[in-house]
């Protein structure tokens, strides 16, 4: 087949795959950062030279030209050539976040802004360094050119133990310089799991000839080939654009050209796992969102008809539907680790800013969400740990006088609690200063002017003001005004409710609670006048009929009699604005969100449903008791109800 192989088609692959890798990264250097783990620089130089082969391949120069020199300097860390001190790591750092910036670059084809050379200089000028303190020590030939080269070494066929001679010639060029990825492994190596060859990449300042002399004189040894890094991965990248000359490109590293074959059974291994565009998952998500409302219809249709072959059949599509509708929302749910693992390093930065120590946590990084919302609550969590890092968590000094440990503690975590998932945000920092936001509310009239203290309801409803702040300096952390109003403006859109405890000296909880999915939830749906409303089960307790003889006035205040609880009242009729209606026929729906009860007094109670949010932008001087609207069996539409913020009207 003849012709130019479009590599751009691959990009978005490529920017998923090495997303992945960069957060490999990431991990890898907080906890080189911690603890000079030998397995995080394992980690790391994995992972950087899997982006300088598949940068290469895709022809991305100066990603694969800034990867591949941290690689050289990974290598020397992994050969104890260099040791792991504080300015390593801070390079290591911001080669990483240039790297990210220039993939970015290289995927939306901007190649020529990706400007990588002072980066490349400063990891090479290290490597030099370190390289130059190991020949001066006579580790070595004279200081040259430093390069990183693959080697690839031909054991003689009828060589005694040749296991061990392979061994022999990986020791050998660890006297060279620092040793980087060998192929196979070692293990395999000294067990002679070999063919006729093997590789190894070896950076260096010998001579390639002297380094060919060397492996050679090892003895048994029939080949020795080497070749620059640079040239074979761009060898790797003729080839896969079919631009490579007449003669056989060079062999690559991993893969030997008399490499031997694979087996039957690896060559009909079946593929268990395939990559879908996540527009793909929205259609189908979208799709299953109006066949649930047909569903719906569909059984109305047939239960008014009476006829028993449309029911069978109503009910077997029924049947069906749920069950697709189940598969295809289960394809969208994916670890909230996957968010969660981008903060560590935005902790430890925004520590370091402020001179602060952090110790940061995740628990439940497993637990599930639809993907759409795990994109959602991606921003959100960044205000909140922002603000937990700059106005929780205090100064060392100041911890240490209030009797704390200096390193303060930020934990992230996610929990199931039934059909919701609740994300907390903890620190054990200084807590809101209640008095400040007292005073800070007074001066912009947000408050009573006779209040005098602040309940944690009334904390939260001040702090979630937009603008609000009590902040004296604007910094690059907070203080800008946008953090709390910002996190319950988004959760609050995407159907989720926010909740808010501080104690002082101890610390801050701001808690999400959050619906496993953005797009169909089973609702209750309550009927006032001729208005029907639909309310998410999630916030549902119970519902039961109201007699005049339940209803009673405490303090002035309207509540519900149930058993043995007293439940403050909410009319939705005066929520929405309707006129008062027959009070002896009315129901209570008993709902529950962000730690606070009440009964909803409507008119009636219709059933369950399972109902499409369709999110929608309320016009100016709207009701906030809404988040969503949604279309019924029976075709008329109808509003979802927000829970939390109807409870925060009371």
């Amino acid at each position: 087949m003849s012709g130019v192989i479009d590599v751009s088609r691959y990009a978005e692959l490529f920017l998923t795959e090495t997303q992945e890798q960069l957060l490999t990264i990431n991990e890898a250097l907080l906890r080189l950062e911690r603890d000079d783990d030998a397995g995080a620089i394992d980690a790391l130089f994995r992972a950087v030279h899997t982006i300088k082969g598949m940068s290469a391949t895709m022809g991305y120069t100066a990603v694969a030209e800034l990867s591949h020199e941290a690689e050289a300097l990974l290598a020397l860390l992994r050969a104890g050539t260099l040791r792991v001190a504080p300015h390593i790591v801070e390079l290591l750092f911001t080669a990483t976040d240039q790297l990210e910036v220039a993939i970015e670059l290289a995927v939306a084809g901007r190649h020529a802004e990706a400007s990588v050379g002072a980066i490349v200089d400063e990891l090479s000028a290290c490597c030099l360094r370190a390289m130059s303190g190991r020949a001066g020590s006579g580790g070595g030939a004279a200081l040259g050119e430093v390069c990183e080269l693959v080697v690839r070494v031909r054991v003689a066929a009828d060589a005694p133990l040749r296991g061990v001679r392979a061994f022999l010639v990986v020791q050998k060029a660890g006297t060279l310089g620092a040793l980087g990825t060998v192929t196979p492994p070692i293990e395999q190596l000294q067990a002679g799991e070999f063919g006729d060859w093997f590789t190894l990449q070896l950076i260096t300042d010998t001579p390639r000839d002297d380094v060919a002399q060397a492996l050679a004189g090892v003895g048994d040894i029939e080949s020795v080939e080497i070749h620059a890094a640079a040239d074979v991965a761009r060898a790797l990248h003729d080839a896969m654009t079919e631009r490579a000359p007449a003669a056989s490109p060079m062999p690559m590293a991993s893969a030997p050209s008399d490499a031997p074959p694979a087996t039957d059974a690896r060559a009909t291994r079946r593929t268990t796992n395939v990559r879908i565009e996540l527009t793909r998952l929205d259609a189908l998500m979208n799709l299953i969102g109006e066949l649930v409302i047909a569903r719906g219809r569909l059984t109305q249709v047939a239960g008014d008809v009476n006829d028993a072959a449309l029911d069978d059949v109503a009910a077997d599509a029924a049947r069906l539907i749920t069950a697709l509708q189940s598969e295809i929302v289960t394809s969208r749910m994916v670890p909230v680790g996957q968010v969660f693992d981008r903060f560590p390093r935005l902790v430890r930065d925004a520590a370091r800013v402020l001179e602060k120590q952090v110790e940061f946590v995740m628990e439940g990084r497993e637990i599930e969400l639809d993907r759409s919302m795990l994109d959602e609550i991606g921003e959100p969590l960044v205000h909140l740990l922002r603000n937990a890092v700059d106005h929780g968590i205090e100064q060392p000094a100041a911890r240490l006088a209030a009797g704390k440990q200096a390193v303060g503690r930020l934990t992230l975590s996610a929990a199931r609690d039934r059909s919701s998932v609740v994300v907390s945000v903890r620190d054990d920092g200084r807590g809101i200063d209640r008095a400040r936001v007292l005073q800070r509310a007074l001066a912009i009239g947000a408050t009573d002017a006779a209040t005098t203290e602040l309940t944690d309801d009334e904390l939260f409803r001040l702090v979630s003001l937009p603008g609000f702040s009590t902040a004296e300096r604007v910094s690059d952390i907070s203080g800008r005004g946008v953090g709390v109003d910002a996190v319950h403006g988004r959760v609050r859109a995407i159907g989720g409710a926010l909740e808010m405890h501080s104690r002082p000296g101890e610390g801050t909880v701001v808690t999400l609670r959050l619906p496993l999915t953005l797009a169909i939830v089973r609702a209750l749906v309550a009927r006032v006048a001729d208005e029907r409303y639909a309310i998410p089960l999630t916030h549902v307790r119970e519902t039961a009929a109201v007699s005049p003889e339940m209803l009673a006035t405490v303090r002035g205040r309207e509540v519900l009699l149930l058993r043995d609880e007293v439940y403050p009242v909410l009319r939705l009729r005066d929520a929405v604005g309707l006129p008062a209606g027959d009070a002896d026929a009315t129901e209570a729906v008993v709902v529950e969100a962000g730690g606070r009860r009440a009964a909803v007094i409507v008119d009636e109670c219709e059933g369950q449903q399972e109902v499409v949010v369709k999110q929608f932008d309320a016009v100016r001087g709207a009701l906030t008791i809404f988040g969503g609207a949604t279309i019924l069996g029976d075709g008329a539409p109808a509003l979802i109800v927000d829970a939390a913020s109807l409870l925060q009207r009371d």
